[in-house]
């Protein structure tokens, strides 16, 4: 956890609060240490980068997530075009 907090440039506390708001869920090592995935370090990323500019950490957390799902389903509409023929992005 205290490498992944220096190399976002913010706290373990961060990281842990993000965790009890479901943002982010790492997995543990043998040892019990928190394992992040890359994903989960962006995702972090940009929850830091909304609490910086002010956002409440439960608000930021939230947004992060409504962002997530939009880009996931562009990506399926976006199947879903190809599939059909269209290629053109709307």
């Amino acid at each position: 956890m205290g490498r992944a907090a220096e190399m976002l440039g913010t706290t373990p506390g961060f990281l842990r609060a993000i965790g009890e708001a479901r943002l982010i869920t790492p997995l543990r090592s043998e040892g019990g240490h928190r394992r992040y995935s890359r994903y989960q370090l962006r995702i972090a990323a940009r929850a830091r980068e909304l609490v910086d500019q002010g956002t409440p950490i439960e608000s930021a957390c939230r947004i992060v997530i409504l962002e997530d799902q939009l880009e996931e389903a562009q990506r399926i509409n976006a199947e879903y075009r190809r599939a059909a023929g269209g290629d053109s992005e709307a």
